[in-house]
């Protein structure tokens, strides 16, 4: 499985943006999707996940704020964020884990939130 991630950059405090990640590969129906982040000098940590069925998991950090979504047809899954904080900086990392819980990640894509 391979794991295109994109659409970070950088944000004015308060500001939004939408990152997306795109399967391919040896995809199944039954998966979880999801986006973790790390920033400098801490450990990586869950942002939020969806399964295949559309429950969703967030961090209490984001709750609220951020909206995790998924398009099956196109195996991507989407990370809306809003009312962003400087604290939210951090490398973006996608997220797939398979049927048989194989974990994959993508190259990361950084989010900055900077005035």
């Amino acid at each position: 499985v391979q794991l295109q991630a994109s659409g970070g950059g950088l944000v004015q405090p308060g500001g939004s943006l939408r990152l997306s990640c795109a399967a391919s590969g040896n995809i199944r129906s039954i998966n979880t999707m999801g986006w973790f982040r790390q920033a400098p000098g801490k450990q990586r940590e869950l942002v939020a996940t969806i399964n295949s069925g559309g429950n969703t998991n967030y961090a209490d950090s984001v709750k609220g704020r951020f909206t995790i979504s998924r398009d099956n047809a196109k195996n991507t899954v989407y990370l809306q964020m809003s009312s962003l904080k400087p604290e939210d900086t951090a490398v973006y990392y996608c997220h797939y884990i398979d049927w048989r819980s194989n974990a994959y990640w993508g190259q990361g894509t950084l989010v900055t939130v900077s005035s």
